[in-house]
């Protein structure tokens, strides 16, 4: 026998006001309690030759390559902010239009993405978020995007601003109007924030996420910017906490194979994430980056999908 919460001749008698607020309960954005299959790899931004096709895919994941990166600066000798007018910084020798439409035929479970900002622009110092107006930022970047994103054939966006010369409102109602117009036309289907543990990088992201984190699919945290030597207890910690500052959204884990900070993978990072998976928090993991990994033959890379392919 099942019992109604409101039986129905009940609903019918409840106040207008009461209905409404029942809807927003049952609407609101929950915390995500399921594990998932997804693995993330940025890729290009240290032209070392990497090419998709040399990063092993296990068929099991959802396998999402991140193009390191698009910025706003203009490519000559001299970078200078063009105020969302953005151009190609990655590798397209190796990681061309007519590559990201190969492999993606190939494999039926990969999705490509780029990322926009990164820590800097060759030449020219920081990769600095430096827009001389909302309305006009937003337009040259819905217009310069939507063009990049159609020529290679791209799936989503990644936001990896780390540098800023704009408050976290405008940097907010920037990307949050970029992201829901790119959707809105049909010209990306997800999009990822990448935020750590900085006062001045978290005043930004999470002014984001209040006003459009039901726009953002995935909060890749590097958390690779924590302490090196970082253990499974305090990265779990840190994974909860994250998951507390953006309420709601699928906190992705992650290490880094260039040798920074965090929890590495030999010291405990695949222990951290088998915990989370059996508490049904781990949503995905990423990495950065496929440039650093080919010295190591990839060894993580199929470490860490043949854990998230686990049933």
């Amino acid at each position: 026998m099942t019992m109604e919460l409101f039986p129905t001749s009940k609903l019918c008698t409840l106040k207008p006001f009461f209905l409404i607020f029942l809807l927003l309960l049952t609407s609101t954005h929950a915390t995500p309690s399921s594990s998932s299959n997804l693995f993330r790899e940025y890729i290009g931004a240290e032209f070392n030759n990497v090419k998709f096709s040399d990063v092993p895919i296990n068929p099991s994941v959802q396998f999402h390559f991140i193009l390191s990166f698009a910025i706003d600066y203009d490519t000559s000798s001299s970078p200078s902010p063009t105020n969302g007018k953005f151009n190609v910084f990655w590798d397209t020798d190796n990681l061309s239009p007519t590559q990201v439409s190969a492999i993606k035929r190939k494999n039926s479970n990969i999705k490509v993405a780029l990322s926009l900002g990164g820590d800097s622009v060759v030449g020219g110092g920081n990769a600095n978020f430096n827009p001389s107006s909302i309305d006009s930022w937003v337009s040259n970047a819905v217009s310069s995007l939507t063009s990049i994103i159609k020529e290679y054939n791209l799936d989503g966006i990644d936001i990896d601003y780390e540098h800023f010369k704009a408050d976290p409102e405008t940097f907010s109602e920037c990307l949050g109007r970029l992201i829901k117009t790119l959707k809105s036309n049909g010209v990306i289907s997800f999009a990822s924030i990448a935020p750590f543990d900085d006062d001045q990088v978290q005043s930004h992201y999470l002014t984001l996420w209040k006003s459009y984190g039901n726009l953002i699919d995935y909060v890749n945290f590097q958390f690779y910017a924590y302490d090196k030597g970082t253990t499974v207890d305090q990265f779990i910690g840190y994974f909860n906490a994250q998951s507390s500052n953006y309420n709601g959204g699928k906190v992705l884990v992650s290490f880094s194979t260039e040798g920074s900070g965090g929890l590495s993978p030999d010291g405990g990072f695949f222990t951290a994430c088998h915990t989370l998976k059996s508490q049904q928090k781990l949503h995905g993991i990423f990495v950065w980056s496929a440039d650093d990994s080919m010295s190591n033959g990839f060894r993580y890379e199929k470490q860490s999908q043949a854990l998230l392919a686990l049933p």
